[in-house]
């Protein structure tokens, strides 16, 4: 009924900005992550009847503002580059992510976001950063 050391061992952890922030070249934050409908490479989910009707192509969320920058619309095809590669998606535009910001499922081999991401290791857990890097974002 109680925990070995107490009520629990807690110690605060200091932030560490990623390895990779945004730059004059590439200006815009991307975060990547999962989607209700699939599990990671949908290795299971892809292949699953009505899931790929949920989702089923690669998209990239940017912000209105800097769509409008850069002349993209919604629904547009893009480039979307950072120091490691380039791939092509579709632009989702809106205010789901904040100026600077995008977001990307990692799901999808059509725009696969993983060719972008940053193998940069954690200095106390040794885990790659893959869920964050810098890009720049134009019309494809």
């Amino acid at each position: 009924g109680k925990f070995s050391r107490g009520l629990g061992w807690f110690f605060p952890a200091e932030y560490r900005p990623s390895a990779e922030l945004p730059d004059e070249e590439y200006p815009i934050i991307m975060m990547t992550g999962r989607i209700l409908a699939h599990y990671n490479a949908r290795a299971m989910t892809g292949r699953t009847p009505g899931l790929n009707e949920i989702e089923g192509r690669s998209f990239i969320e940017m912000n209105e503002k800097d769509a409008l920058k850069l002349g993209i619309v919604n629904g547009d095809r893009v480039k979307v580059s950072s120091r490691r590669g380039v791939i092509e998606s579709t632009a989702r535009v809106g205010v789901k992510v904040s100026q600077g910001e995008s977001w990307m499922p990692f799901h999808f081999q059509d725009g696969n976001a993983n060719w972008l991401t940053n193998a940069a290791l954690d200095e106390y857990a040794r885990i790659p950063e893959y869920k964050v890097c810098a890009i720049k974002i134009e019309k494809a």
